[in-house]
């Protein structure tokens, strides 16, 4: 008979499957240091052995690693999603950028109309402050910060999915992004793209959002990637333009 007697569970286990929740769902984020073994046993109710070997077994699976004279962390589990080699053919092929904008309208769009449907009312409180401070950032025209905002807003529509693979793959692409393998909004505001009307889109998704607009939600999203993409695309033809002419005016020099 397939049947096995009932068991508790191991503290040690119950310990381990509460961080790899917390991993999951993307609380804990790669990178981030976990309070101190004396205080994370505290925390957790379970004693520091039964802490330890919760450790070392998430430690074996590659979830967390250990810095000499520096504690636990998060392992960096995004950064395995793109090879080396696979990066720098995105960084050297124009071709990648317009994918890179085209795959995010099609999940970030779906990624919408699923927040609008599924967040909290906590969720919306986020991406609602999170546009708060955009329209912040764009009054005092800091466009340094107002770009940061601009990739945790849309993060945090992610988040508010609540669809944990979509999380992870998501954050992996938009740490591509800042890590300026594309390109990015402080390269858009160079081409003399308008930031109020990046905000004005951002204002209409966030809008959508508040409603629990599914439709408009994704439509919203759909539209500024759309102009996103439009706009890369005109400044691709603009640079080629511009070597065409410096070519013909050096050649017009030398006659």
């Amino acid at each position: 008979m397939p049947f096995k007697k009932i068991t508790s569970e191991k503290l040690s286990s119950a310990v381990s499957h509460q961080i790899e929740q917390l991993i999951l769902r993307g609380i804990l984020r790669p990178g981030e240091r976990l309070p101190a073994e004396r205080e994370l046993a505290e925390r957790l109710g379970v004693s520091r052995p039964s802490l330890r070997e919760a450790l070392s077994d998430l430690t074996e699976a590659g979830l967390v690693v250990s810095k000499a004279g520096s504690g636990i962390y998060v392992a960096d589990v995004l950064g395995n999603a793109f090879s080396p080699a696979l990066v720098r053919l995105f960084r050297t092929h124009d071709e990648a950028v317009f994918d890179y904008v085209a795959f995010r309208r099609d999940v970030e769009g779906l990624a919408a109309e699923r927040a609008a449907r599924h967040a909290s009312d906590t969720d919306l409180k986020v991406i609602q402050a999170l546009f708060d401070k955009m329209v912040e950032a764009h009054e005092k025209k800091d466009g340094e910060l107002e770009a940061q905002l601009d990739s945790d807003f849309h993060l945090s529509i992610i988040e508010a999915s609540h669809n944990v693979v979509m999380l992870h793959m998501m954050r992996s692409m938009y740490d591509l992004l800042r890590d300026g393998v594309f390109y990015n909004r402080q390269q858009m505001i160079l081409q003399h793209i308008s930031r109020s009307n990046l905000l004005d889109q951002h204002r209409a998704m966030n809008d959508a959002l508040q409603r629990r607009d599914s439709v408009g939600a994704r439509a919203a999203v759909e539209a500024h990637l759309t102009y996103v993409q439009q706009a890369l695309r005109d400044q691709k033809i603009a640079q080629e333009n511009e070597s065409i002419a410096q070519q013909r005016l050096e050649h017009a020099r030398k006659r």
